[in-house]
């Protein structure tokens, strides 16, 4: 190793949230952490909400001004508002993809049509187009 160039290695004093201190080494003199082995839900078996962010207050915040607009939809239509089952939901979506299956379908179908509809079109334009030098060439043999 080279002598000046790697810095100075303490006896880091670990604290954490829940209040338990130890040591370890470190570049650094002292660490502050939010969850350690001793309150980790890993650890102790236990579920523990650890919430630095405000994560929790921002959700509740959406769930209340989510029921505050139903209860002013409630208000205003006068009728109760029912929340879709997962049965209710699930068959819904089926019925949509059905109906998108049948339109695609009923598309796909006409496409075929139009198309056929063309070809018949041709065929009886080059008929047309035959039958007339036919009667042609006919009357010049004779």
């Amino acid at each position: 190793m080279k002598a000046d160039i790697h810095p100075t290695y303490h006896k880091a004093k670990v604290t954490c949230a829940c209040g338990a201190k130890f040591e370890l080494g470190s570049t650094l003199e002292s660490y502050h952490v939010d969850i350690c082995s001793q309150c980790h839900p890993f650890y102790t078996g236990k579920q523990k909400l650890v919430d630095t962010a405000g994560r929790v207050d921002k959700f509740k915040e959406r769930q209340k001004a989510f029921e505050m607009k139903r209860a002013e939809e409630k208000a205003r239509t006068g009728k109760k508002v029912k929340k879709e089952t997962v049965e209710e939901r699930v068959t819904r979506k089926a019925e949509e993809k059905e109906a998108l299956k049948a339109a695609e379908k009923a598309k796909k179908e006409e496409e075929k049509k139009k198309v056929a509809k063309k070809q018949a079109e041709k065929v009886i334009v080059k008929k047309a187009e035959k039958k007339p030098a036919k009667k042609a060439e006919k009357a010049k043999k004779k």
